[in-house]
């Protein structure tokens, strides 16, 4: 057999010649075929991620982040499905190979249930939407601008301006305080007067300044009332409804606006003070 397949038949080349130049470019084919494949899902795979994400224009009331979860998730089964193909030209049985990337799988799964655990809270993230880009929350005692919601983290920006890197099991696993949800907000003050001070004018003068503000909201009522009798003082509990937008400012301006106002109607504020005996020697 071997001497006839080293037998020459033309131009000095054997069989064995003709067999080892077919197999060349039979190898050689596939290999190009193989990079045809992949170069087309790559554009696919692009192009599908692309539709994907500008679907958010004309969907404005969803969550961009539930669209870019869609777009990677496209991108990257396109590109899976290639991949099978591209072994398939090879005569690779890919059955095998999937039976042998889910064991792997179940493996390192379980070397890496912290991070599956990411995985699926990002999930449930990215679904259910408890916040989205650009929200003002409180997680786990975190606080921040949401930037980014992926399938590990959640990242905020504090209100220093600094990165806080969340993992999702512990946004999705705790209480999360958004506020930016709701258009209004509840603005609180706790203000003390002197006890020998005229409380119903000290009312008039906190409600006088605090409405006299634009940003405070008439509907629903302002609520002013006493509310505990301290140590050295009568407590006011004053709360008023503001826009969202509006409420760090407006608190912070009318804690300074109403201790000027109850200072020029000389309404007495206390202060603690402290009484110290010297004994003589």
């Amino acid at each position: 057999m071997q001497d006839l397949l080293n037998t020459e038949i033309w131009n000095g080349k054997s069989i064995a010649d003709y067999l080892t130049l077919d197999m060349m470019v039979s190898v050689l084919g596939n290999i190009l075929s193989a990079i045809f494949i992949l170069l087309i899902a790559f554009m696919v795979s692009g192009w599908v991620s692309r539709r994907i994400r500008l679907m958010s224009e004309r969907h404005a009331k969803l969550d961009q982040t539930l669209f870019d979860f869609l777009s990677n998730l496209a991108r990257y089964v396109i590109l899976a499905f290639a991949v099978l193909f591209v072994l398939n030209t090879f005569g690779i049985q890919t059955t095998s190979i999937v039976a042998a990337i889910g064991a792997a799988g179940l493996a390192i799964g379980l070397a890496l249930q912290g991070t599956l655990s990411n995985v699926a809270a990002g999930v449930m993230l990215v679904f259910f939407r408890p916040i989205k880009v650009g929200d003002f929350v409180e997680i786990n005692d975190k606080m921040g601008t949401v930037k980014e919601i992926n399938l590990n983290y959640v990242e905020l920006a504090s209100t220093s301006n600094t990165q806080v890197i969340v993992p999702n099991s512990e946004v999705w696993g705790n209480t999360i305080t958004n506020y930016s949800v709701y258009p209004t907000r509840r603005a609180e003050w706790t203000f003390g007067v002197g006890y020998g001070v005229n409380l119903a004018k000290a009312e008039q003068v906190i409600r006088d300044t605090i409405m006299a503000d634009e940003r405070a909201h008439t509907d629903p009522e302002p609520f002013i009332q006493v509310n505990n009798l301290g140590g050295s003082s009568v407590d006011f509990l004053v709360r008023v409804w503001c826009d969202r937008t509006d409420y760090l400012a407006f608190t912070t301006d009318m804690t300074r606006k109403v201790k000027e106002a109850l200072d020029e109607a000389d309404i007495d504020i206390p202060f603690p003070t402290r009484t110290i005996v010297s004994q003589a020697s």
